[in-house]
């Protein structure tokens, strides 16, 4: 029934055949049919449909909501208990988040943290309640800081600090801790996009601080850089790796002049990719977007950058004092850790770093080639060579509001959450972090097409 209706439809010229290709797979992978019964995913036996719940009868269509439904059903029944003549299909609606932050986490991760929750590793109690000066936390910990020097071969005299505060915590102590590496307490900053800018105005309260790009109102490219452009005199270079809001990333890594540290902002795209952690003075990222839940941030600095702090710097924010304390000076994020440390073992056991920009490459492609490929109805203004293999930006008709809206609203009720742009900028986003699959962009293109099927066969 539900084929043949699938079918009128494609007749119609309402929607296409990939779109019932992604129909099929999506909802039969959540059923198997036993001696024309249905068996639900979760195993329980029913004679017609199952969310989890048992039901009686056969319906001619779709269960899957909170109403009740009685008798016979020829089409769409949203309920779990259906009482009366059924013969249809048990489907549980998939889900994706395309969150910018806090962001989806891999599925194995939230079981094996679900599991543990209430008893972790045998103690009889939870990760939540241990203390953060025990050895069995500190276990924790120090394997989290083993696994992240491990994936991204940070070498040894690089040190490994988890603090909190977020990305705008290390706006601030960035310039508290570097900007007094040279008496000038100067440094330069690459402003490619709203982070970029929010750390240059947090870094111009403790020092002299120079944009080097000049000043823009609109982030779709990342200008040329050459060394030459750096000044010399600077305590260090900061930049954001990519920019979630305009969707914009570096391709390459800047150049500094001999004696000016390159700080980085990886935020967005930590453990996407291979780096070389060598290259930089410091590397900071919150974990709440590719590696864990929103309440750690890694910082990862060469020792001997340490030790600079200006003295009005607050214990907590200076680097010498969290190193030299293990990152439990104060009490830590220990359930934002431990999450983190879930991640980096799942990112291990995925392939690792090279692994992971594989797939963020199949991921934006697939994604970049159907919008740049739509006839104009989807468009990115980001220049191809800085596109964000994280963050997707893109427009419905050059910015109709009222379509964008639509879209939004019709891709949440299609299963794909939170697409909608940044405020500041407006539009639609998507973040395809680490644990977004490809077959989960692959959903959303298929359903981009389908969008875009209905609104110009509406119009």
């Amino acid at each position: 029934f539900i084929v043949d209706k699938l079918f009128q439809l494609l007749k119609n010229k309402l929607i296409t055949y990939s779109y019932i290709l992604v129909y099929l797979l999506t909802n039969l992978e959540a059923m198997s049919l036993t001696n024309g019964h249905i068996i639900s995913s979760n195993g329980h036996h029913t004679n017609g449909i199952s969310n989890g719940h048992h039901t009686n009868g056969v319906t001619n269509g779709i269960s899957n909501g909170h109403q009740h439904t009685n008798g016979v059903t020829n089409g769409i029944s949203n309920g779990h208990h259906t009482n009366g003549v059924t013969n249809g299909i048990s489907k549980k609606k998939k889900i994706i988040t395309f969150s910018p932050g806090p962001a989806k986490l891999p599925n194995e991760v939230l079981h094996q943290a679900q599991e543990e929750l209430v008893d972790f590793e045998g103690l009889g109690h939870s990760i939540m309640e241990m203390s953060h000066r025990s050895p069995d936390f500190e276990k924790v910990l120090n394997k989290a800081k083993t696994s992240i020097r491990e994936l991204m071969n940070v070498p040894s005299n690089y040190r490994i600090i988890f603090l909190q505060g977020g990305g705008c915590g290390q706006f601030a102590c960035v310039p508290m801790n570097l900007i007094n590496l040279k008496s000038s307490r100067k440094a330069d900053y690459l402003v490619t996009g709203s982070w970029s800018d929010k750390a240059a105005q947090e870094a111009e309260k403790y020092g002299e601080v120079r944009r080097v790009f000049s000043k823009r109102t609109h982030y779709t490219e990342i200008p040329h850089l050459s060394s030459e452009q750096i000044d010399p005199e600077a305590s260090y270079l900061f930049y954001c790796d990519n920019e979630t809001v305009h969707g914009v990333e570096f391709a390459t890594v800047p150049e500094c002049p001999p004696g000016v540290e390159l700080v980085c902002d990886m935020s967005s795209n930590f453990m996407s990719r291979p780096v070389d952690v060598s290259k930089f003075g410091v590397i900071f990222a919150g974990a709440q977007k590719n590696v864990g839940c929103a309440g750690v941030t890694v910082v990862i600095i060469r020792e001997d950058l340490m030790g600079h702090a200006l003295p009005i710097t607050p214990a907590i924010f200076d680097y010498k004092i969290q190193e030299k304390n293990n990152s439990l000076y104060n009490t830590p994020p220990t359930f934002g850790i431990y999450i983190l440390g879930l991640v980096l073992e799942w990112i291990e056991r995925s392939g690792g770093l090279n692994a992971m920009s594989d797939r963020s490459i199949q991921k934006s492609d697939l994604l970049y080639n159907y919008i740049d490929k739509s006839d104009g109805f989807y468009s990115c203004d980001v220049k191809p060579a800085c596109r964000s293999k994280m963050n997707v930006v893109f427009r419905i008709k050059d910015g109709d509001e009222d379509l964008e809206k639509k879209f939004v609203d019709e891709a949440k009720k299609s299963g794909l959450l939170q697409l909608k742009g940044h405020r500041i900028v407006g539009g639609l986003r998507a973040s395809i972090y680490n644990a977004i699959s490809p077959e989960d962009v692959e959903c959303l293109v298929q359903f981009l097409k389908h969008f875009k099927s209905v609104t110009l066969y509406a119009n």
